[in-house]
């Protein structure tokens, strides 16, 4: 899974092989994580302690902009810094994380226990959105991305319980740049920049599965259909590159209105008529990551993210990466594994992404040296990696 759930699981699963873990965690997985476990050679390391809620708020969660939820998750880390409180008193406990979810406006209670050295991160959310790319959203989607980008400002600087956790916890961790600038700029505080999500240590299979070679360039995207993600940029470049040699699949949906605005769009460029695409709709994990070893470009065209899991599948599978220098995926995608362009404004960026795409369609030798590349940068970001990261910070802070 991606997304937090699929996020903090790796997390533990990878840190259990250097230490022992006592985990709370809300109950929607609990079935799974209890069959899984007992499975692993870490799985001793893994004690779980479940704070469920009840269904509403777990819709609430999912769906992301639902403000309502944060009233029932302060309530939830209450609950859970109780837990912990009571779980310090019973067994002896060298570190305490505050882990995810990874918004840096919910930073739990963990730092009302004293005694004991708190590291909190990745922190995320810091971002603020670029307004030049709220153009094509009309007037709502502008205000309602300036308003947020004012509030992540002020929360950052005034709330109360963030402003106590960051300054009480004995080391921070920004999930991406944005996050420490930020850190560093409102409160004059160092982090360590880990990216909260991590690429697969399995072996890629080798480049047999695809041909760089081939005719056609196989283009993918991936996401849903959110304004942030900013679909329409990709089929307006696809519609500047106009080559009937492109083969574009797009992976991923949204609601009806989401999907017909879509359509509709791509219609009224007329791109099909020059440029074959593919509407793949919702694929399991499975179909994407094959879709992934088939492709020779990833086309990642959002403005605001934390570190997206596509993209870090993208290069644990060896699949070279189109995106903007920005948010996570500007930190993860170096200049040996993808190309990144800079934000400017929307119309510039479609016809700097139409001329990458056609230096790349020509040049195909650059994106068999990019997949090539991937195996090092995958293991540089995998979960283990990151696992060993994190354990010694650990023993940096319990030393002090």
């Amino acid at each position: 899974m991606g997304s937090e759930p699929g996020m903090a699981w790796n997390w533990c699963v990878n840190l259990a092989k250097y230490c022992e873990l006592h985990i709370i965690t809300e109950g929607e997985f609990r079935n799974k994580i209890e069959e899984t476990v007992p499975s692993l050679p870490q799985g001793r390391n893994m004690h779980f302690y479940y704070n469920p809620v009840p269904d509403k708020v777990r819709r609430m969660c999912w769906n992301q902009g639902d403000w309502r939820f944060y009233k029932y998750y302060r309530k939830w880390q209450w609950e859970t810094f109780l837990m912990a409180q009571a779980i310090c008193t019973e067994r002896h406990v060298d570190v305490l994380h505050q882990l995810n979810m990874i918004g840096f406006r919910e930073p739990g209670y963990l730092w009302k226990i004293e005694g004991i050295p708190l590291v909190w991160g990745p922190i995320g959310g810091l971002k603020q959105f670029p307004l030049a790319y709220t153009k094509g959203g009309g007037i709502k989607m502008r205000l309602f991305n300036l308003i947020k980008n004012t509030i992540n400002i002020l929360q950052l600087k005034y709330d109360n319980r963030v402003n106590t956790a960051l300054h009480k916890a004995a080391l921070l961790i920004s999930s991406i740049p944005d996050s420490y600038r930020a850190i560093k700029e409102y409160h004059g505080l160092e982090s360590v920049i880990i990216p909260e999500t991590g690429c697969s240590e399995e072996i890629y299979p080798g480049n047999n599965v695809r041909d760089f070679d081939s005719r056609y360039l196989n283009v993918m995207w991936v996401g849903k259909f959110d304004f942030r993600k900013r679909l329409d940029i990709a089929l307006q470049t696809m519609a500047t590159v106009c080559n009937s040699l492109i083969v574009f699949q797009v992976f991923g949906t949204g609601n009806e209105q989401q999907v017909k605005n879509a359509q509709e769009y791509c219609w009224n460029l007329g791109i099909e008529d020059w440029v074959k695409i593919e509407w793949m709709g919702s694929c399991s994990n499975e179909r994407v990551q094959k879709a992934m070893r088939e492709s020779h470009l990833f086309f990642f065209t959002s403005v605001s993210e934390d570190t997206s899991t596509v993209v870090m599948e993208a290069i644990s599978n060896h699949l070279p990466v189109l995106c903007f220098d920005t948010c996570g995926m500007g930190y993860v995608v170096n200049d040996k594994v993808g190309i990144k362009i800079p934000l400017t404004h929307p119309a510039r960026s479609v016809k700097d992404f139409a001329e990458k795409i056609e230096y790349l369609y020509a040049h195909r030798e650059v994106l068999k040296r990019m997949s090539g590349n991937c195996r090092e940068r995958q293991r540089e970001l995998s979960w283990d990696s990151k696992a060993q990261m994190m354990v010694k910070i650990y023993n940096q802070i319990t030393t002090q």
